[in-house]
């Protein structure tokens, strides 16, 4: 997965500031869409690195402390990488008593994700619990990228992921 970090080239980060320069033009540069603004970038990025906060913060006349303020005031935002699969987990009422834990524990181990990890160490995956999807009748419910899969059970879920993993040959 590719993302800015102050290490990548010249031209890699120009780049990325000209895609942040597009949303923040469109947007007209107006303090009432910077959640827009950040939605936009962090839809581009996967996340919304540091340093495209603090540009975005000096483009619209900002203090890099109010753009990273708003960051992490919404749940929404990540200031950290996210994977090319975003799988979700509800973990509401309903889906948590049937049983949306022991699918997210499935998916931790199968992941191999522990000690407060979330994204794989090859970008593929990130993991999440949410508290309410909206669909407690499939519960419990998971998210991949947008598409639903109801009533998950571990087994179902170890599945999915397999599948996910032979899809990118790894």
């Amino acid at each position: 997965m590719t993302t800015p970090s102050c290490n990548e080239s010249s031209s890699v980060m120009s780049a990325n500031y000209a895609k942040v320069d597009k949303i923040l033009e469109r947007l007209e540069y107006k303090k009432s869409n910077l959640i827009a603004i950040l939605q936009e970038v962090q839809a581009n990025f996967k996340y919304l690195p540091e340093n495209i906060m603090t540009y975005i913060g000096t483009k619209m006349g900002l203090s890099p402390a109010t753009v990273f303020g708003v960051a992490t005031f919404y749940s929404q935002f990540s200031l950290e990488p996210k994977g090319k699969y975003i799988v979700k987990i509800c973990d509401g009422t309903a889906c948590h008593v049937r049983g949306s834990m022991p699918v997210y524990e499935a998916v931790m181990n199968r992941l191999k994700l522990v000690d407060g990890k979330f994204t794989t160490e090859d970008g593929l995956f990130s993991v999440e619990t949410v508290s309410c999807l909206g669909a407690c009748g499939l519960a419990p419910v998971c998210v991949i990228n947008e598409k639903i899969y109801p009533k998950m059970t571990p087994d179902a879920i170890l599945t999915i992921i397999n599948n996910f993993v032979a899809d990118e040959g790894v």
